[in-house]
């Protein structure tokens, strides 16, 4: 599977998301292999409403219905359809890790997949006891990256995260300068069950050749 970040970027916002979103549809169909926008919430419903492909958001607060200006709460974020939500990724840490529990703990009871972040072994081993659908590696030094990826920098690293996201029967999603077909292929060779990407396909002038690049990694 292959998660895209649209992160902030211009080329991922309003109606270029949706335009975007098209060309992750294609491929998806195209190649058999799973793809999943990651979008911000505030084009989350235009989306839903023009893909068939399963949308998730970027991020959720650990919070219910109150007086929180200026929140995402996990509840009305699975109310508009979406099907699941980034969590602690590195440009939207929590501030401590009861705060992540309970972030998570409140998108798994609003029926949301989650997928935490960690930037380091010893927090993959801490996030893996949370009951999340998938864990994700990914180093913040290389994240945006379009020279260097997690495979050949860290290959040793995935293979350990890879190893303590299956002692606790979690899948491995890995991230940060994932560009090319060689580093998907060595993502799963090394352990992982698919990749998260962000620059290389959102800030692309040709997304679809890039896309098309990376599903190869899977054959």
């Amino acid at each position: 599977m292959i998660f895209v970040n649209y992160k902030t970027y211009e080329e991922g916002s309003g109606q270029k998301a949706v335009t975007l979103t098209k060309v992750l549809e294609e491929v998806a169909r195209e190649s058999q292999i799973k793809i999943i926008p990651v979008v911000q919430v505030i084009d989350a419903e235009t989306i839903i409403a023009s893909t068939t492909l399963e949308v998730w958001v970027q991020h959720v607060d650990p919070l219910s219905y109150g007086a929180h200006t200026g929140w995402t709460l996990p509840e009305e974020v699975a109310r508009i359809g979406i099907s699941g939500v980034f969590l602690n990724h590195s440009e939207h840490k929590f501030d401590n890790f009861d705060a992540l529990y309970t972030a998570c703990e409140k998108a798994i009871a609003s029926n949301l997949k989650t997928l935490v972040f960690a930037g380091s072994l010893d927090e993959l081993t801490k996030v893996s006891e949370l009951g999340t659908t998938y864990v994700a590696y990914e180093p913040p030094e290389l994240i945006g990256s379009t020279t260097t990826s997690v495979t050949q920098a860290q290959p040793e690293i995935i293979s350990k995260a890879a190893d303590i996201a299956r002692s606790k029967g979690l899948p491995l999603v890995v991230g940060a300068g994932v560009h090319s077909m060689a580093d998907v292929k060595k993502s799963l060779e090394l352990g992982a069950v698919g990749v998260a990407v962000a620059t290389d396909i959102v800030k692309s002038e040709d997304p679809r050749r890039e896309l098309m690049d990376l599903v190869e990694g899977f054959k």
